[in-house]
Order: structure tokens, then sequence, then C-alpha cells
């Protein structure tokens, strides 16, 4: 299809001539007479480019152009003028035109100068096609894959604080995803361009964290022969992801919250400060609440990283996200693995919905490549899965029979270490050992409201109270 052109001016002449210039290059060519008759086509036609005189007797061109891009009309625009000055360059080039032509103009210039904004406007929308298909597809494969409400609310969650450069801390246990988490916010975010750097704390030496978070001077220290860049230096401009922020050791956790309030570090050897523009994102498997408790994390670094907290739950406690997770890997690794994709009869699928997942979304990712790798079949039955994952075998037990388990397996210990005592006193001695522990986790699960402990446990309030005592158990009573 042929694209077509308006030529606006008030001059017929001026009209006729690049109008017949662009019909032998192959252009379909509307025309103009005003400024207002050009908004009037503009705003129910499309034109692949318009050419606009910058003087015309009601409207000008730039107040045209002008009136053209506050519309979100982005199609190209070429100003042509009878005054070549620098005024008039600046003016419509600050106004979104994409070229401007002087008169008396040269029609070989005219044309080529329309070929060029034409082939430029289209190229730069396939490449916008092109970005937008791309970040489509990295959006579908980071991994989050998940409907359950506890995943939509931390989709919602996301698209709240993506764009506002907030610190913030994800908890979940190990393998739900928290890393993929923070990818999604930096993606995201203003600071997608630049680097998204992640560091795992825990599987650090712990006498490493310092120098590798901050870099170090020649001669910091011995074997520091040259100057070395941190981690905070290499995510400049991006996002600092600092993965099981809970091992974080104690004397540096002073440091990192220096860094977050003042926006600045010192390298290891040196004594001048380096500014920091630097987003960062914490994770951790562990409730920071409690190591701040124990005394083994800062309670004014836990307040300023929790303002934003998102908490990933772990798969047990989503399982109606188990069959789209099973369908994203097993796409995944098709792929990947360069075979045929397999397909999970019910009966397999309910297997792997019945299994615990202790390892959560990694311990099923990892299923599903084992079972696509070593099995030959293209229809993954109940059979062929557990030949494949043995460990799914018999997951499924009732509560009776786990506590039954449990008791078995610590019951010898317990004898063996407390022999003498418990001869002829087990059962006072056993109920003694789970009762404090008991009460205990009741209590934090009502927050230290006994009247709700005491409901939870089904016993009288009075007696919660003499069993506190009786154990020397030590919490915070609310009344809420």
């Amino acid at each position: 299809m042929k694209r077509k052109i308006l030529v606006v001016d008030d001059e017929e002449s001026v009209r006729w001539v690049i109008g017949k210039c662009l019909e032998k290059a192959d252009y379909t060519v509307e025309y103009g007479v005003s400024g207002s008759q050009a908004l009037e086509r503009v705003s129910s036609e499309y034109f692949s480019l318009i050419i606009l005189d910058i003087t015309m007797p009601d409207i000008s061109g730039l107040e045209v152009l002008h009136d053209i891009r506050s519309r979100g009309i982005e199609i190209p625009v070429i100003i042509i003028t009878a005054q070549n000055t620098v005024k008039n360059a600046i003016d419509a080039m600050k106004e979104g035109a994409f070229d401007y032509i002087a008169k008396p103009f040269d029609l070989d210039e005219v044309r080529l100068t329309v070929d060029r904004a034409i082939n430029s406007y289209e190229n730069a929308r396939k490449v916008d096609s092109l970005t937008a298909t791309l970040n489509e597809a990295i959006e579908m494969h980071q991994g989050i894959v998940g409907k359950s409400p506890s995943m939509l609310k931390i989709y919602k969650t996301i698209g709240r604080i993506a764009g506002k450069d907030l610190t913030v801390l994800i908890q979940g246990e190990s393998g739900t995803g928290k890393e993929l988490i923070a990818r999604a916010i930096h993606i995201n975010s203003p600071r997608k361009e630049e680097k998204l750097v992640s560091v795992n704390l825990a599987a650090m030496p712990k006498d490493l964290i310092e120098s590798e978070l901050f870099g170090y001077e020649k001669g910091a220290f011995t074997g520091a022969s040259i100057r070395k860049q941190g981690r905070f230096d290499e995510a400049a401009g991006g996002t600092l992801h600092l993965d099981e922020i809970g091992d974080m050791p104690f004397e540096l956790q002073t440091k990192l919250l220096r860094v977050l309030e003042e926006k600045k570090f010192y390298r290891l050897g040196s004594e001048k400060p380096v500014e920091v523009n630097v987003r960062v994102i914490v994770s951790t498997n562990k409730r920071l609440e409690e190591e701040v408790e124990k005394g083994t994390f800062r309670g004014d670094l836990y307040y300023r990283i929790n303002a934003i907290t998102i908490v990933v739950p772990p798969l047990r406690k989503r399982k109606e996200d188990i069959p789209l997770l099973v369908d994203y890997f097993n796409e995944k690794y098709s792929i990947d693995l360069a075979t045929y994709k397999k397909t999970f009869s019910e009966g397999a699928k309910k297997i792997m919905l019945q299994y615990s997942w202790p390892g959560n979304v990694r311990e099923l990712e990892n299923t599903v490549k084992r079972v696509i790798v070593l099995s030959s079949e293209n229809m993954i039955t109940s059979d062929v899965l557990l030949d494949a994952a043995p460990y799914l075998r018999g997951e499924k037990k009732e509560t009776d029979e786990l506590f039954g388990e449990f008791i078995k397996s610590k019951l010898e210990v317990f004898l063996h270490n407390n022999r003498e005592e418990a001869s002829g006193a087990i059962y006072n001695l056993v109920i003694q050992k789970i009762e404090k522990p008991l009460i205990e986790e009741v209590l934090r699960i009502a927050k230290g409201n006994k009247k709700k402990a005491a409901a939870i446990l089904g016993i009288n309030r009075n007696t919660l109270s003499k069993k506190i005592e009786e154990h020397g158990i030590q919490f915070e009573e609310t009344l809420q």
C-alpha cells in the first residue's frame, strides 16, 4: 500500500511542486491550505508524514506541530520555512519536527528528507515492537509463575513498589524464588537499563564479605596489590540484591546501615568516601524479627530495610500453582535440553500435588528437569515419574502418622540421654519436654495474647498462666 503524505501550505504553487515530486516517488499526496485544516485532517485520517509551512494565515506550522504532539500523534513532520534562521530551526526541532527545509528548496532534497523521515519512523516502530515482544518474553520467563491469591498479591506489590526507589525486604524459605522477585522489581523499575548485581552472603566467607561489597585500596592488607572495586561500585546506577542478609556478620551490619542512610561508603584502606547511587533489595530465609530478639541482627538495620516487605510463600502453601509450574518448566527444559516436550498424566500431577516440596520451587524445577532427562517416554505417567524421582513416593501422610514418626525417631535418643531420670517417669518427662516449646510457639502465634493462646490450646487461661510460670517462659504480654 502506498504511503500517504499531507502537504499543508497556503501557496498553491508550493503545494503543486512538492506534490508532483512526491507522486513521482510513488507516494500518495493529500493537500491542506491552513493550519486548522491540517489539524482536522490529521484527527480523522492516518498519514505517513506531514509537511507543514511554518507561516500560515490562521495557525502557524509550529503551533500545528505542537498540537499534534500534545495529542500523542508521533508521525514524522517536516517544517518548511521561508526564513532559514537559527531560531526557526531550534523552534522546529524543540517541537518535535523530524527536519526542516528552507525555501527555495531543492526537490531532490525534499524527496530524500521525506524518504529518511518515513524510513526512520517505520524502523523505530519495528524496534519498539521488537522491544515490547522481548520485554514480554523476559517477563514471561522470569520464572515467577502462579495464579494463587498469594502470588497475585506479590505481583500487585511489585507493580506498586518497582518504580519507587525504596529498599525492599524479601522473606521466604530457600527455593521459593526470592531472587526472581528481586529481578522482577529491578526489570520493572527506572533502573532497568543498568545492572542488577546479586550477592549471596551465606555462600561467602565472612572475612571476605566487607572487601567484596565495598572493595579495597592498593596496600589495604597483605596481598592487596591493586585497587579493587566492590559490588556497590559494580551496581552503580542499578540495583544491588543482598541475598541471605540474615547471615551478614553483625559488625558489618552497622556499615551497611550507614551506607543506606548516607548514600556513601568507604573502601578498605581508604578515608575518602565514595558516593553511591544504588537501590538495595535484601532477602533472607530467616525470620529477622527473631534474629533481632536473639541479638544476632541489628534492630535499627531491620527497621531500616523492612519498610517494604514481600513474603514469598512456600510451595506447599500454594499447591494450586504446581500444575502451572510443571507446565512452565516442561516447556523451558524441552527447549533448553533440545528434547520433545513431555506430557504429564493426571496421575503424575496428583503425586506432585501430594508431595510437600521441602525444597520449594527449586526442588520442583529440578524434578521436572530430572524426569525430562531420564525418561524416554513422551507421556510421564505415575510409574514413569516415580522411577525418575522415587523420593516422591508415599509422601502424603496423616498428621497422627507424622507425629508418630517424630516421636519414634526422637524417643530412643531421649531415653539414651536420660536413662536413669526417665526410668518409670517417661510420660511426665516427655510431656514436659513438649509442653514448653508448644506453649512458647502458641504465644508467638497469638502475639502475646494469653486469652487467644489459651483458646488455641483448649485450656483455661489460669491454667496457661500456671504453665507459663512453671516453665519460666518469657514473653511480652499484649491485650490484642
